[in-house]
């Protein structure tokens, strides 16, 4: 495949690159901006948005994910490569993006930052391997502490200021799960319907129950007794609401809204944001949703 023949080919420069700097030590210089900020590296949004609030003006954080593009489908480009290799710290979710995996696994082994290692991912249990675990402000609060632990250790001069910094986000995070503890504590309804498997976190964090039309790869094709079945359980419920995502197609959920009375509204799972928009920002427009389509009083 292209990908991996542009990887193999930057193989051996790249690793030059990355070994003549420790993981944890002192980076190098090439790992900073001539400004002297630390060259921070994320592989989509939510990891940019924590990144950026933890480093603030201590770090230049680069999102690998273009706004509005699919983070599962992402490709790296050669340039994209260079900022992995010179970066000070990769901040990435293993499994996630199968680019970004082999890109850390062939040049920043030792400067990454692994979400999946922070929060361990259910395998096959609850979630069934969702890796959406930023969808639950408790679970993202504990990586945002050991982000902060992480970046502090790289750049000691600024280390109180950046684990202030963490804290800081970490209470938000706090109150933003007490803001949809209280929220969608009394409602007529806990079964939300979705277009895939995306919300498996934030449903079991808030006592819902996920009902996915497809599974967690959001180009999979559900077969049509799935639909029928989503479509027989959603009517048996009640749901007055289909989900689906900003950056999935609407249709099914479209279909089967139409088929039962329902409608179709946004769900997202913050994987991407529009100018103007954040974390924090869409997760409180998602608690808006859920109120109404669940009637949460």
């Amino acid at each position: 495949m292209l990908r991996r023949a542009v990887l193999a080919g930057l193989t051996a420069g790249s690793l030059m690159l990355s070994t003549a700097c420790g993981g944890d030590g002192e980076p190098a210089q090439q790992q900073r901006q001539a400004d002297g900020r630390l060259r921070i590296v994320a592989g989509f949004y939510p990891l940019q948005y924590m990144s950026e609030r933890v480093g603030a003006e201590d770090a230049a954080v680069t999102n690998l994910t273009q706004g509005g593009a699919e983070p599962h489908d992402l490709e790296l480009k050669p340039s994209q490569l260079a900022q992995v290799s010179d970066a000070a710290l990769v901040v990435y979710l293993n499994g996630f993006q199968p680019s970004v995996d082999e890109a850390v696994r062939l040049q920043a082994k030792d400067k990454a930052f692994d979400v999946a290692a922070v929060e361990r991912l259910a395998a096959g249990g609850e979630h069934g391997g969702d890796p959406h675990v930023w969808l639950d402000p408790v679970r993202f609060a504990v990586i945002v502490g050991k982000l902060g632990e992480r970046i502090a250790a790289l750049d000691p001069a600024n280390a109180d200021a950046i684990k202030v910094r963490a804290g800081q986000l970490q209470d938000e995070l706090h109150r933003l799960d007490e803001e949809y503890t209280a929220g969608l504590r009394t409602c007529a309804r806990r079964e939300i319907v979705t277009s895939h498997a995306a919300f498996g976190y934030l449903a079991g964090r808030y006592h819902l129950t996920q009902v996915p039309i497809s599974g967690l790869d959001p180009d999979e094709e559900p077969s049509p007794q799935r639909v029928s079945q989503v479509a027989a359980l959603a009517k048996e419920k009640g749901a007055t609401t289909i989900f689906f995502e900003a950056l999935v197609s609407p249709k099914l959920s479209q279909t089967i809204a139409k088929e039962i009375g329902a409608k179709a509204a946004v769900l997202d799972p913050i994987e991407g944001v529009e100018d103007g928009d954040d974390y924090v920002s869409v997760m409180v427009r998602n608690l808006a949703a859920l109120r109404e389509a669940l009637g949460c009083t």
